[in-house]
């Protein structure tokens, strides 16, 4: 019998063993006090101030104890208490207040004493975050949090990731960290994920999510979960629309503001300036400011990912002395999480990013935030320059403005309560990096094409913007600003015909036809053209062949003067122009292999003509895609005349291979299936002949052969006469006959051996055995011998014999 305080195992209990079960007791859950502490909560008190005085469980304490958290934020004072009761929250605070535990500790412990626990329970809190970084950064916190006794199984749904795995999981999850994108299509695609019991949704950067871009994602959402339910919205901008609260069935939400009376709607230890900055000049004045900040953590965001890949690579290759990251949409998942990292660890970094990184994220010690291309609105200024001066600590950031947004930019921030002050820069640190760019744009083709697809995304993100009184396009110097990436010229842009479009819109197709009408007659009344109405159909059948793959590519350029009937800034175009927000028109290299191309220009029906050498019809450019063959040598010499092979007869003329005969001589010698039956007669005469000379020559042949048969048969027979002679008299002319005889053996053996027909080795025969092998007439009977050459009249009489037999 074991001791008692002994289990009699010889090894030690291993600590995931003895952690689990520890988890899977439940006895000591306090789920009844905790109801009746948080009734007793007194939310018009306002007195809490630390995590302890608030009615927690001992796991959220003892995980809010292990992440240094113990002081609550006014926030956190303030939504909590009213979270934890059940109410609904609208949640409005400065950016770095501190709002994701505001909405994480209500979920975590509402769950807990629900006990929403376990695969059976099913999905009970859905978070949902605007972009992938802040859905990562939420689901980070709740794990340091949750993971100190609280049992339940929390998931992170982002795109980017195996949608597989994902559905193998979801099943078992009771809280959910989720983009708007990835969620929805869980829910309209997995069939074992089951949202009917969902007890809490949070929505964090609810104004983000709640605009247009995810408008309907999340009504789409909406449309799965139970009416019946417990919604949070937190945000810095916080929304108060009639109509979003609608669409969200909120049940007497309550309103938490507690930065609403302050004077400023960023947080106090923020030091917000702007300079006075033309577009040409911002990459200018952005490399001084990097160069003057190297011992500096700085932030900078653009408005388009293509803009933020072009001052990446080429900022880097100028190598400015401080490490350089850049974030953007366009990039996967994996790539985006290494650089919100890396820029995360950091102690000296310059970070390019767009406004996926204006939202929510926790960048420590971020000392400079620049703005380098103008905000759409306020709320996204007070979002990019809250990723500094966070928990109050101090920070600064900086906003470039061209000198047409300066009055209206300046008059929405102060509606906002948003102070800045302008700064002017130091004219003895300014550097000009024009003449690099240009450089590098000369030598890396790649890098001028971003430049291109840097110029025409700004340039469009200026056009769409709905604040025109901040953002008119005509108050820019786009060729300027262009000059400023290093291009040679700005990429051709074609804008709107004119401002109503609207009205244009509205018109019927009479009265936009009086209209051009009237137009015409007013500015050439002598001129009376019919005008037809040009239909969708006709505009089908007009277009020419266009190239797919490099559409994309031949917007970027401008080749040559713009038509005189056209003006982009005033707007006035030809009435067969597109809608396209670029004009299409592609350069062709000046030199072409081995030719110099003559080009006349016919009407608009005809195209170009090209004139090629070697070619006997010359090339009608009438396309972009024949345009395209100009700069392939394979390609035209589809159009080049074909070579002739010619050969030379007896009097040294030359003849192509082959020659047709002449139309009307063939003609003159009768009909085709006529011809045709001469020359099959002529054709079987011929093949009669030489059937007659091979026939001929086949019997000469044989002929031949039983002449040396007669003459051997001959000599043999003199042979035997001249063995039956004397001796004595034959000893005279032993020798000679001797060598006749050899020699007639010898010819009779050659032709034997001419006659006999070859045959090819076996597999299995070997080189060794040639001499050993059988002939035909062994194997008829006559065994093989060796012969003696014969020394004496005796010998050669008995060798004529037997030969003769």
């Amino acid at each position: 019998m074991v001791a008692p305080g002994y289990t009699g195992r010889t090894r030690p209990t291993k600590l995931k063993k003895q952690a689990g079960a520890q988890k899977r007791k439940r006895d000591d859950v306090d789920v009844e006090q905790l109801d009746e502490a948080v009734l007793q909560l007194d939310l018009k008190d306002g007195s809490y101030k630390d995590f302890t005085d608030l009615p927690l469980s001992s796991a959220t304490k003892s995980g809010l104890k292990s992440a240094h958290f113990s002081v609550m934020t006014d926030i956190q004072a303030k939504a909590i208490p009213i979270a934890l009761k059940g109410h609904d929250i609208l949640g409005a605070a400065k950016t770095g207040s501190g709002k994701t535990l505001a909405f994480l500790i209500p979920v975590l412990e509402n769950l807990y004493r629900l006990q929403h626990i376990g695969a059976d329970a099913g999905l009970g809190a859905l978070i949902i975050s605007p972009t992938r970084e802040l859905a990562i950064q939420i689901f980070d916190v709740l794990r340091k949090i949750g993971k100190h006794g609280h049992m339940f199984a929390a998931g992170l749904v982002i795109g980017g990731k195996s949608l597989e795995a994902e559905r193998e999981a979801l099943t078992r999850m009771n809280i959910l960290v989720a983009t708007p994108g990835r969620i929805l299509q869980h829910l309209s695609q997995t069939a074992a994920f089951n949202v009917d019991d969902l007890k809490m949704l949070v929505l964090d950067e609810a104004d983000r999510i709640l605009d247009m871009g995810f408008q309907r994602d999340v009504d789409a959402i909406l449309e799965y979960l139970p009416k019946e339910r417990q919604t949070l919205l937190f945000s810095a901008t916080q929304s108060r629309k009639v109509s979003d609260l609608a669409r969200l069935s909120l049940q007497e939400p309550e309103y938490v503001s507690v930065h609403a009376e302050d004077k400023s709607a960023t947080p106090k230890s923020l030091q917000q300036n702007y300079f006075l900055c033309p577009i040409e000049e911002k990459l200018d004045m952005l490399w001084s400011f990097i160069q003057a900040s190297k011992k500096k953590k700085i932030l900078c965001f653009f408005s388009s990912a293509k803009m933020v890949r072009f001052v990446y690579e080429s900022f880097r290759h100028m190598q400015p002395g401080i490490s350089l990251l850049h974030l953007h949409g366009r990039q996967k998942q994996g790539a985006r999480l290494d650089v919100t990292t890396k820029f995360a660890a950091a102690k000296f970094s310059c970070l390019f990013a767009t406004d996926v990184a204006a939202r929510g994220l926790d960048f420590p010690a971020v000392d400079f935030v620049i703005q380098v291309d103008c905000p759409e609105d306020v709320e996204t200024y007070i979002h990019r320059v809250g990723r500094t001066a966070r928990y109050n600590r101090e920070g600064r950031g900086v906003l470039f403005l061209a000198p047409s947004e300066e009055e209206g930019m300046l008059k929405r921030l102060e509606a906002k309560k948003v102070p800045v002050e302008i700064i002017n820069a130091r004219q003895k640190k300014k550097q000009s990096i024009k003449s690099q760019l240009v450089h590098m744009c000369f030598k890396d083709p790649e890098l001028k094409y971003l430049a291109q697809k840097a110029f025409t995304t700004y340039t469009k993100s200026l056009y769409i913007q709905k604040d025109k009184e901040i953002f008119n396009i005509r108050n820019y110097d786009l060729e300027a600003f262009a000059a400023s990436l290093g291009l040679p010229g700005a990429p051709k842009i074609k804008f709107v015909k004119d401002g109503d479009d609207k009205k244009r819109k509205q018109q019927s197709r009479q009265e936009l036809e009086m209209s051009e009408s009237s137009e015409e007659e007013a500015e050439e009344p002598s001129s009376k053209k019919a005008k037809t109405v040009r239909t969708k159909y006709d505009r089908m059948f007009e277009r020419q062949n266009q190239d797919v793959l490099a559409d994309h590519y031949r917007k970027l350029v401008q080749d040559g003067e713009p038509d005189a009937e056209e003006n982009d800034f005033t707007g006035a175009t030809r009435a067969d122009d597109n809608d396209d927000f670029l004009a299409v028109k592609r350069r062709i290299p000046a030199e072409v292999a081995d030719a110099v191309m003559e080009g006349t220009t016919d009407d608009a029906t005809k195209g170009k003509v090209v004139s090629l050498p070697g070619a006997s019809q010359p090339l009608i450019i009438d396309s972009n895609r024949r345009e395209k063959l100009l700069q392939s040598k394979k390609k035209l010499l589809k159009h080049m005349d074909k070579g002739k092979k010619l050969v030379y007869d007896d009097e040294g003329n030359a003849h192509e291979v082959y020659e047709l005969e002449n139309e009307d001589d063939f003609r003159a010698k009768g009909l085709p299936e006529e011809q045709r039956k001469k020359f099959l007669n002529a054709e079987r005469d011929a093949v009669a002949q030489a059937d007659v000379l091979d026939k001929e020559a086949a019997k000469a042949k044989r002929k031949e052969k039983m002449r040396k048969r007669k003459e051997r048969e001959r000599v043999e027979a003199e042979a035997g006469a001249a063995s039956e002679d004397e001796e004595g008299g034959l000893e005279i002319s032993n020798e000679d006959a001797l060598a006749n005889f050899r020699a007639d053996a010898d010819s009779i053996k050659d032709e034997e051996e001419e006659q006999a027909p070859k045959t090819g080795k076996k597999w299995f025969q070997s080189d060794s055995e040639d001499d050993a092998a059988p002939s035909k007439k062994r194997k008829k009977g006559k065994s093989a011998r060796h012969v003696e050459e014969p020394q004496t009249l005796e010998d050669m009489e008995a060798l004529a014999a037997e030969l003769l037999s």
